[in-house]
């Protein structure tokens, strides 16, 4: 009885020195973007949210924050690719600080690391119950700490199964994620095309204002507060350097297509969602995520007939962002040192 309730819950037993082990579990590129992606695509739920946020009033600010956040992904992805090429067996922190500046350094380096895939794990799960509980009565907060170590039990169940097995799961959950954002960003900028010169206009009395009331300095404060507080969209983006060993054989090419990936969905989809905060003058709610604010009032109204499917819109949405933050979690187990 006690091996088959093993086998069921760890899956069969391997032999961790055979290569058909290893071709197994080894990652193509679209599955890597997946399991190691998804740690940093999965910021786009919380690191926009709490960039806009942080600008308050002078959201005319917003416009400016998604060029310098869409570019600091393609600078940070850039710098990546080119530690993968240096480092082929796997560019972690902790073997590039060791490599470059001596093993002291390294040490801080790989210390840090272990804390940032504790982190990973904490905050994604976190913000992953932020966003279920944003279509939920304000009551049912008293639950969210139950649903988070749920989350977490069945993420080590499934790795303890194996990593690929893993990743496969929860695929679709990546594919859900990318559908509804898309329908998110195209549809959300194509229903503004018209209104781009009223808010053109109204960014630029706004910076008018500001100049007015918080001066150049000012202002520029408010834009690196808000930028600083952003800061959590550009984790994950080392998950791939980090995750070379698990990487399907070419493993350079592959880490750097994985990293082509990542970046080009991560820069769109957290610059995007900055600037539909603005077309759509989404203002913090309390119990609700900014992402919920945004896709009440994009979605909140469409009806077929009797049927409130922009309900259904929200909440599969939602559902997506909660889930893909709960995979950027199995980032942590996946790549964890």
């Amino acid at each position: 009885m006690r091996p088959r309730l093993k086998r069921i819950l760890y899956g069969r037993p391997r032999d961790v020195e055979s290569p058909s082990t290893y071709h197994s579990i080894s990652l193509i590129a679209l599955l890597a973007w997946v399991g190691l992606g998804a740690d940093g695509l999965s910021s786009s739920a919380y690191g926009p949210d709490e960039a806009f946020r942080a600008l308050g009033q002078h959201t005319y600010l917003a416009i400016a924050l998604a060029m310098a956040t869409t570019i600091t992904v393609l600078v940070i992805s850039i710098a990546y690719s080119q530690i993968i090429k240096r480092f082929p067996f796997g560019g972690g922190g902790y073997i590039v600080a060791t490599e470059l500046l001596g093993p002291r350094w390294g040490v801080v380096s790989g210390s840090a690391l272990l804390v940032d895939y504790v982190l990973t794990i904490s905050v994604s799960i976190a913000s992953g119950a932020d966003q279920v509980f944003s279509v939920l009565p304000l009551g049912a907060a008293r639950w969210k700490l139950l649903l988070e170590g749920a989350v977490i039990f069945v993420l080590i169940l499934l790795n303890l199964r194996g990593v690929k097995e893993s990743v496969t799961i929860l695929a679709p959950i990546f594919g859900l994620f990318l559908l509804t954002h898309a329908v998110l960003l195209v549809g959300g900028i194509g229903m503004h095309v018209h209104q781009i010169p009223a808010v053109a206009t109204g960014v630029q009395h706004g910076f008018q204002s500001g100049l007015s009331t918080l001066g150049l300095v000012g202002m520029f404060g408010v834009f690196l507060r808000a930028y600083s507080m952003g800061a959590g969209t550009y984790t994950g983006i080392e998950a791939v350097s980090n995750g070379l060993q698990i990487m399907r054989e070419p493993k350079v090419q592959t880490a750097r297509r994985t990293m082509t990936l990542m970046a080009i969905s991560l820069a769109v989809t957290a610059g995007g969602l900055l600037v539909l905060y603005l077309l759509f003058d989404a203002r913090p709610v309390v119990g609700k995520t900014m992402n919920a604010v945004l896709l009440d009032a994009f979605a909140g109204r469409w009806t077929i007939g009797p049927y409130h499917v922009g309900y259904g819109y929200v909440v599969l949405t939602l559902a997506a962002e909660a889930a893909l933050l709960f995979v950027a979690a199995q980032a942590g187990f996946i790549d964890g040192p």
